[in-house]
């Protein structure tokens, strides 16, 4: 089964950037779509971003515009890359991988921490 390993978050400024990875460990990544979530305190994780098989690309409205995401089948993994970024974009960032767009069908990794904060 495909294991997922989220990093590159961090403490960043208003209007800064970021790029998250996605590794993922296990054979036929490049058959399954992934998706960015995130979970801010006290809220429902949410999908903010999501990339089929085939390199379709989808986001949620509040991220549209400043958000990009990924892959990259020979590395066996999967990019955010966070543009603008504002203070409602704190949270823990999980990336999932599955056969359906947008569906979580892997365990959740741990995360990683993002801080929008001057």
């Amino acid at each position: 089964q495909v294991q997922l390993v989220e990093s590159g978050g961090g403490l960043v400024q208003p209007g800064g950037s970021l790029r998250l990875s996605c590794a993922a460990s296990g054979s036929s990544f490049s058959n399954y779509h992934v998706g960015w979530y995130r979970q801010a305190p006290g809220k429902q994780r949410e999908l903010v971003a999501h990339i089929t098989r085939g390199g379709t690309t989808g986001f949620a409205n509040s991220v549209k515009g400043r958000f990009t995401i990924s892959r990259d089948n020979a590395k066996n993994t999967v990019y955010l890359q966070m543009n603008a970024l504002k203070p409602e974009d704190t949270a823990i960032y999980y990336c999932n991988a599955g056969p359906i767009p947008g569906v979580a069908g892997v365990p959740w990794g741990q995360g990683t921490q993002v801080t929008v904060s001057s």
